[in-house]
């Protein structure tokens, strides 16, 4: 799995003009999934998510996680995170999972990050076309795979 997290002050979805998704204070996460991905990397990314230290403290260290801020978490799929761009120039996203497999893992890792952060988690609409707006709060920017545990 490989994760665009982005720190926001509000984030939303819309799809055909509706808001589908919607958060203040958070993380918007864009998620992507490939052939090889299991509920261990749902599992792990979700507790390392909400764990992470990337808000501010009152000296405007950043010291607090997710939970500490008690803030939202906004889960969008992205596929086009996995884009090969080695040939051509055209993407391929050979590495993205079908369906049948991305599917039930993005379901997963919402449903592990909601336990996580004890509290809902605000979502896309898997597969659709998404328009996403956001405030970027820092900015701050985080890339994470769970093939490449850094």
């Amino acid at each position: 799995m490989r994760v665009v997290i982005q720190r926001v002050s509000k984030a939303h979805v819309t799809i055909s003009g509706n808001t589908v998704g919607s958060i203040g204070n958070g993380l918007l996460i864009l998620l992507g999934i490939e052939e090889t991905d299991s509920r261990e990397d749902a599992e792990w990314l979700a507790k390392k998510i909400a764990a992470m230290r990337i808000f501010s403290d009152q000296n405007g260290i950043m010291n607090l996680s997710i939970n500490d801020i008690k803030g939202e978490a906004l889960v969008v799929s992205q596929f086009t995170l996995f884009a090969s761009t080695k040939k051509g120039n055209r993407p391929s996203w050979f590495r993205a999972a079908r369906h049948e497999i991305s599917i039930p893992l993005y379901e997963q890792f919402v449903s592990l990050l909601s336990l996580a952060i004890n509290r809902p988690v605000a979502t896309g609409k898997f597969g659709a076309d998404m328009q996403v707006s956001l405030i970027n709060d820092g900015p701050v920017t985080i890339v994470m795979d769970t093939k490449n545990k850094e």
